[in-house]
């Protein structure tokens, strides 16, 4: 009797750990209560081609594909079957704030950009406001601040 009820109870407890095993699972963690607190660090995470307002303004209808390329980088999502659709995609999560998504999908007909889709769209006007950034480039003066031995090996005549 004593034999028979230990059988049981070691089948039961195979039985129940099995069906623990075959339980429905989630395709993401369940985040720690830790995570949620103020003062624990998250790092701010970017995925995807950051296009910017500028960048946009300079798109123009019947642009070439190697002409936006150049302009916007190489587009994050191509599709085999639809090759005169571009889609660009970007997202940022910083810290603990909700995630940001941008989406840009440029339309081509014969290697043409005929349509521009997305959250944000070229704008002439905006284009215009913007100031032209003046490059400035500071060289200063070389100075020789080699070694005296260094100054002699390479510089013989040198005797500074």
């Amino acid at each position: 009797m004593m034999k028979k009820v230990l059988a049981y109870l070691v089948i039961g407890a195979i039985l129940v750990l099995a069906g623990c095993a075959f339980g429905e699972k989630d395709s993401q963690p369940k985040p720690s209560v830790l995570e949620k607190l103020p003062f624990v660090h998250k790092m701010t995470v970017q995925q995807g081609n950051i296009v910017t307002e500028e960048m946009i303004d300079r798109l123009e209808l019947g642009m070439t594909k190697s002409q936006a390329r150049f302009l916007l980088g190489t587009p994050m999502l191509t599709d085999l079957f639809h090759t005169d659709r571009w889609d660009y995609t970007y997202t940022i999560r910083r810290g603990h704030d909700k995630m940001m998504m941008m989406r840009l999908t440029l339309l081509f007909e014969a290697d043409r950009l005929v349509e521009v889709q997305g959250d944000l769209r070229p704008d002439p006007n905006r284009a215009a406001q913007r100031q032209p950034a003046d490059l400035l480039v500071s060289v200063p003066d070389w100075q020789d601040d080699r070694g005296l031995f260094t100054r002699l090996l390479l510089d013989p005549e040198s005797t500074e």
